[in-house]
C-alpha cells in the first residue's frame, strides 16, 4: 500500500510549504506566494485527480465519467469561487470572477480538445502506418453535446444582459443535476481504464482502496481550501508587483495550474491510443463548468453580500461573447461525432491567435471567426442538429459497441 500511495506521500509534501505558511498566518511577497500557494493547488489537484480514477472501480456506469470530470475541476471552481465571494463586497474582484471562468473554458476547449485530438490522430496513424485524419466517438456521446448544446444556446442570456442573474444560476444549477441523474442512468458499464498512480490504487484490495481514495480526497481538499484563497490574491497582488495585467495572470496562470492534472490525464489516454475516452473526460468536464462553474458564480457572489446579479462589464461582455461563440465552434464541429484534424488544428490556431491581436476589436474579430465557421458547421451538419439538442430528454438508448479507438483515415 505504501509504494501505491507514493506519488500520492510525494504530492502531499510540495504542499507542506503552503500549508504552513497558511495555518502560520505568514504573507510572503507576492511572486513567491504565486509560486508556493500555485504548486500546492497543482500538486492537491494531482493527488484529487488521482482519488477521483480510483473511486471509478467502485463507481459504475456514466456517472463515474461525469464525477471524474467534476472532481477533477474542483481546484478550478476553489479560486474561481473565491473571486465571486469576495466581489459581493469589493466589487473590483467581479472582473477577476468573469476572468478565471472565461480562460479556464477557453483553454479547456482550445487547448484541450485541440491537443487530445492531434496527439490521438498522431498516435494512431503511427500505429496503422496510415494517414489518420479524424476521431470518430461512439453514438453515447451524443447526450454529452446535447447538454452541452442546451446550456450553451441558454449562456447567450449572459452577453446580452451583461450580467449573470441568480435565477439563470440556480437554472443552470438545476440542468446539471438533471446531468448527473442522466449520466447515472446510462448504459456505459464498462471497466474503468486506470493508469499510472491511480491504477495501482484502483488495485488494492477494497478495504485498503477505499480508506485510501477518501483520504486522498480530505487531504487534497484541506490543501486546495487552505491554498485557494492566497494563491488568488496573489495573483493579483503579483499583478501590481511584476507589472503584469492581473485580468491576464487571473484568466490563464489560475486555470492552467488547477487544471493540469485534467490535463494530463487526458493526454496520456490519448497516448495510449484512448482518443475518444480522452475527449469523452474534456467534454464532460466542458459540461459542467458551461452549467455548474457559471451557476454557481451568481449564487457565491449573493453569499458574499453582492445582489442577485454578478454584473458584467464591457471587458468582460467581450470575453464571455468570444468563450461563447468559441463553444458553438466546438460543438458544430462535433454534431457529426466526427472531430477532423484539421478542425483540431482550426480551434488551437484560433486560441493561440487571441494571444497576438489582443484588445477590444481582436476579441470581437477573433469571435465573428468563431461564429462564421460556426454557422458553416452547423449548415453542414445540420441533419444532426435536432438529434442532439433533444438527445438530453429522450430515454436512454442501448449503447452501441464500443468505438473508443475508432478513427477514419479518409
Amino acid at each position: 500500500m505504501i509504494r501505491a500511495l507514493r506519488p500520492v506521500f510525494l504530492c502531499l509534501l510540495a504542499a507542506v510549504p503552503a500549508v504552513a505558511l497558511r495555518l502560520g498566518g505568514v504573507h510572503p511577497a507576492a511572486p513567491l506566494a504565486i509560486v508556493v500557494f500555485g504548486l500546492a493547488v497543482v500538486a492537491a489537484s494531482f493527488v484529487l485527480a488521482w482519488a477521483a480514477e480510483a473511486a471509478e472501480v467502485d463507481i459504475s456506469g456514466g456517472l463515474a465519467i461525469a464525477l471524474l470530470a467534476v472532481i477533477a475541476v474542483l481546484p478550478e471552481y476553489a479560486v474561481d469561487l473565491y473571486f465571486a465571494h469576495t466581489a459581493g463586497s469589493q466589487p473590483e474582484y467581479v472582473a477577476y470572477a468573469a476572468a478565471n471562468m472565461t480562460g479556464s473554458n477557453r483553454l479547456l476547449l482550445g487547448l484541450g480538445w485541440s491537443s487530445v485530438v492531434l496527439i490521438s490522430l498522431y498516435v494512431a496513424s503511427r500505429r496503422s502506418g496510415q494517414t489518420i485524419k479524424a476521431l470518430v466517438l461512439d453514438s453515447g456521446y451524443r447526450r454529452e453535446l446535447g447538454f452541452l448544446a442546451v446550456a450553451s444556446v441558454v449562456a447567450f442570456i449572459i452577453p446580452v444582459t451583461g450580467q449573470i442573474h441568480l435565477v439563470l444560476g440556480i437554472a443552470l444549477l438545476a440542468f446539471f443535476a438533471y446531468y448527473l441523474w442522466r449520466a447515472a442512468a446510462s448504459g456505459h458499464d464498462d471497466e474503468p481504464d486506470l493508469i499510472g498512480p491511480a491504477a495501482r490504487i484502483g488495485g488494492l484490495r477494497k478495504v485498503q482502496r477505499r480508506v485510501a481514495v477518501v483520504s486522498m480526497f480530505l487531504a487534497s481538499a484541506g490543501v486546495i481550501l487552505l491554498s485557494a484563497e492566497p494563491f488568488a490574491d496573489s495573483l493579483v497582488e503579483g499583478g501590481h508587483v511584476l507589472g503584469i495585467d492581473q485580468f491576464l495572470l487571473v484568466q490563464w496562470l489560475a486555470p492552467l495550474a488547477s487544471e493540469a492534472p485534467e490535463f494530463i490525464i487526458a493526454i496520456l489516454f490519448a497516448w495510449r491510443g484512448k482518443g475518444a475516452a480522452a475527449l469523452g473526460l474534456l467534454i464532460s468536464a466542458k459540461v459542467n463548468q458551461w452549467t455548474l462553474l457559471i451557476g454557481s458564480l451568481p449564487i457565491a457572489y449573493g453569499i458574499g453580500g453582492g445582489p442577485a446579479a454578478l454584473p458584467l462589464d464591457g471587458r468582460q461582455v467581450e470575453e464571455f461573447l468570444l468563450t461563447a461563440t468559441q463553444t458553438v465552434l466546438g460543438l458544430a464541429i462535433l454534431l457529426s461525432l466526427r472531430f477532423p484534424r484539421w478542425a483540431a488544428w482550426t480551434l488551437l490556431g484560433l486560441f493561440a491567435v487571441q494571444f497576438a491581436i489582443p484588445g477590444q476589436t481582436g476579441r470581437y474579430v477573433i469571435a465573428g471567426i468563431y461564429l462564421a465557421l460556426a454557422i458553416g458547421a452547423l449548415v453542414y451538419n445540420r441533419q444532426h442538429i435536432i438529434p442532439t439538442l433533444t438527445s438530453p430528454f429522450r430515454r436512454t438508448p442501448t449503447v452501441t459497441a464500443d468505438r473508443s479507438d475508432e478513427l477514419v483515415g479518409v
